[in-house]
């Protein structure tokens, strides 16, 4: 029986699995810590916040804390905690995203707030909130504490200039990228930084994993956004054409808005700024993205982006750690789901 076809992005999922290997143990440690202080006697909380966290996720944000504290030689136990907070911090801000998006769908799955309503999963998001912080002063250390009280600001400031930009075609690209810097990258790169903090590093190496963290968070968000029309949604474990259901502007759209003549840009004025859709009008978005190749133009900086993470690394000696940070890069920029 002849071998079965090789998936075009195997290559990069296995970069995934190789940097999950390496940090199996500490990823194990993470997962019985999350169920731990998931535990309440308000029963909904551990039900709903079970519903999210344990249906999976790529558990990326976690492992960069573990495998940049392995890289800087940490040997004490803060880094779990560390990158359990880091969990919860991310995982507060998909409840809360999930309502503000009034999504229905989460890695296959239904959102919680299309099961609970919306009160309960803000709830639950600060509940988590909460528990990170418990766990980010257990460890001690004020810096520390520090950079993830001020990464869980800034996500939050990205949030609500997403909510400012969402619908605005006018929207400029510096705007944009000020938006997924916040929403996304500040969380990859204080999930870098506190490992080389809690190893008591130089400040140059905490300030290169916090490049490459924020590099690769960059390179992650252009991704997703390039994805969510282009996937298969089967993959992708939600409605491909959520952004643009939602209105929301992101490169893609921007790239095909500014190269497109006047009758496009009405195209994405009507459906976008005023939401007025019908079942054809997602085809005829991709057709405009295609013809003026906006998902190519977002990968192209995606990838740039991801250049920069691998040179932030460079000061770093070899090592399994660095390898498996590196190709965390690949799996980013080359991901699928």
């Amino acid at each position: 029986m002849a071998a079965p076809a090789k998936r075009f992005d195997e290559p990069e999922r296995s970069a995934l699995e190789a940097a999950q290997a390496l940090v199996r143990d500490d990823l194990d440690r993470v997962n019985r810590l999350i169920l731990e202080r998931l535990q309440s006697e308000v029963s909904l909380i551990p039900e709903l916040a079970r519903h999210l966290i344990v249906a999976g996720g790529k558990r990326i944000r976690p492992m960069l804390t573990l495998l940049s504290a392995r890289l800087c030689g940490y040997t004490g136990e803060h880094h779990v905690a560390l990158a359990t907070a880091v969990e919860f911090i991310h995982t507060a801000t998909l409840l809360h995203d999930d309502v503000v998006d009034d999504s229905d769908l989460r890695r296959g799955k239904a959102t919680a707030n299309a099961l609970w309503g919306n009160k309960a999963p803000v709830l639950v998001g600060d509940f988590l909130f909460s528990r990170a912080f418990q766990l980010m002063v257990g460890v001690g250390d004020l810096e520390v504490l520090g950079i993830l009280a001020r990464a869980s600001a800034v996500i939050a400031e990205g949030e609500v200039l997403q909510l400012v930009t969402a619908n605005d075609t006018a929207t400029s690209e510096e705007a944009y990228l000020a938006m997924i810097a916040g929403k996304t990258a500040a969380l990859f790169e204080a999930a870098c930084e506190v490992g080389a903090v809690v190893a008591g590093r130089p400040a140059a190496e905490a300030r290169a994993l916090a490049t490459y963290g924020r590099a690769l968070g960059m390179a992650f968000q252009l991704v997703d956004d390039a994805l969510d029309y282009a996937a298969r949604e089967a993959e992708l474990g939600k409605a491909v054409g959520d952004d643009f259901r939602d209105g929301k502007i992101t490169l893609p759209v921007l790239v095909a808005f500014a190269k497109g003549d006047e009758a496009e840009r009405e195209f994405w004025r009507r459906t976008l700024e005023r939401v007025e859709q019908d079942e054809r009008d997602l085809a005829e978005a991709q057709r405009l993205l295609a013809r003026h190749r906006a998902i190519e133009a977002t990968l192209e900086r995606a990838q740039a982006y991801g250049r920069t993470a691998r040179q932030a690394l460079a000061p770093f000696p070899s090592s399994k750690a660095k390898e498996a940070l590196l190709g965390l890069v690949d799996f980013c920029i080359h991901r699928t789901y």
